[in-house]
């Protein structure tokens, strides 16, 4: 399915990072009729998914004739592939032949479905992966873009998997650290970024802010402690509460747990409900998704009302949610895991630490520390402009895609 898609303007980013807007309409220039297709799982609900809207339509600004195709596949399939990210992220699952057996059929289906005649062709995640095997096409160049935490993942799996991933010409992670063979040799360096014009990270007016505070019965008088992640174990949800209960002992504050329903995972329906079980009766604990009208406006909005940021996943393939909420002016207080880590400077935009007490120690420190919080939240939102926009994530990708097709 092709995903139809906004009209974006280059020349709009200009005030937040004039140089790539000039880099990129240079590159542009070179690349300029290149076809290039994006192909990830689906069109809403989860991080690639809101990167693509942006990045599709400011390459086709630059010169590019960029588009973005959507797997057409059953439930079962996304089933299937929601077990490949958590092996591939470490879990001891085993992955059925009547699994693999459908995972390769939809991808040798959408392989012939698709619209994918380009000169480049961009696969992100394991979902789509096997698509450039079952293409005859002998021109087209193809990059693998991995968007997961692979440092330490179930082997057995990761070996069957990347077995006939063999058509890549390169492969992006977020990190160094997730490289592994065969794509030692093909890797490349590649965080990922936020737009600050979308609806999710645009500046808001006073009003729009108290009318989202009242819909959702924010209390603008005390402490907003913000968790924006998906209904996912790796995100350990149960820690956030754990971290919040801990700070309510010493201030009394709120906890919003801010997520979306993504359609290619089934088994968030299952962790939404044991995290809200375990959360019980606290009017302070505030549960806002998408099943409440929680779009990017209101998320954003969210972000901006809140005091600080909370990031307590154990594995984490990158976390835009904290760019996200340091775009905003807000430190944020997460574990060091993942591409977390290359964003948080510890102790100078915000604090990295690991265990429910260290954690809610650190955002004690943040509440007892005005001057603190407000001096590590403008030099959280100036790391985010020097490297996690929009402008700087088409950069690189153009750089990349000239290093294949020249």
């Amino acid at each position: 399915m092709t995903v139809e898609l906004p009209v974006k303007k280059l020349s709009d980013y200009s005030v937040f990072s004039k140089e790539d807007v000039e880099a990129i309409f240079e590159l542009g220039k070179e690349l300029k009729g290149l076809k290039v297709v994006h192909v990830n799982a689906t069109a809403y609900g989860g991080g690639v998914a809101e990167l693509l809207m942006t990045i599709v339509p400011l390459m086709r600004d630059a010169g590019l004739d960029a588009s973005w195709e959507v797997l057409e596949a059953p439930m079962e399939f996304f089933n299937v592939t929601k077990k490949l990210h958590n092996t591939l992220q470490g879990a001891d699952i085993e992955i059925s032949e009547e699994e693999w057996e459908l995972f390769e059929r939809v991808n040798e289906q959408n392989a012939r479905l698709l619209n994918l005649d380009a000169d480049v062709v961009i696969i992100h995640d394991p979902q789509p992966a096997y698509i450039p095997y079952y293409r005859p096409d002998s021109n087209t160049k193809y990059i693998w873009r991995c968007h997961i935490d692979t440092s330490t993942p179930n082997l057995k799996v990761w070996d069957r998997l990347t077995s006939k991933m063999t058509k890549y010409q390169k492969a992006l992670f977020h990190i160094l650290e997730y490289v592994r063979p065969p794509f030692d040799k093909i890797a490349v360096e590649f965080p990922p970024s936020i737009d600050p014009l979308s609806p999710k990270n645009r500046e808001l007016l006073e009003e729009e802010l108290k009318i989202i505070a009242e819909r959702f019965k924010i209390n603008t008088s005390k402490p907003l402690i913000t968790v924006v992640a998906r209904f996912d174990p790796w995100k350990d949800l149960f820690s956030a509460i754990d971290v919040y209960r801990k700070v309510k002992e010493r201030h009394d504050v709120q906890l919003a747990i801010v997520s979306a329903m993504a359609k290619d995972d089934p088994e968030g329906w299952i962790f939404f409900e044991d995290v809200l079980r375990y959360a019980g009766v606290d009017e302070d604990i505030l549960f806002l998704t998408d099943l409440k009208g929680v779009g990017h406006l209101e998320v954003n909005a969210i972000q901006r009302l809140s005091t600080l940021g909370l990031h307590t996943a154990t594995r984490e393939g990158f976390g835009l949610v904290i760019s996200e909420m340091m775009w905003k002016e807000h430190p944020v207080v997460a574990r060091p895991v993942g591409g977390v880590k290359i964003q948080i400077d510890d102790g100078v935009n915000g604090y990295l630490r690991t265990s429910v007490e260290e954690l809610s120690d650190a955002i004690c420190d943040l509440l007892e520390n005005k001057e603190k919080l407000s001096e590590f939240g403008k030099r959280a939102k100036e790391k985010v402009r020097r490297t996690y926009l929009s402008t700087a994530h088409v950069r690189r990708y153009l750089e990349v895609i000239k290093s294949v097709v020249k």
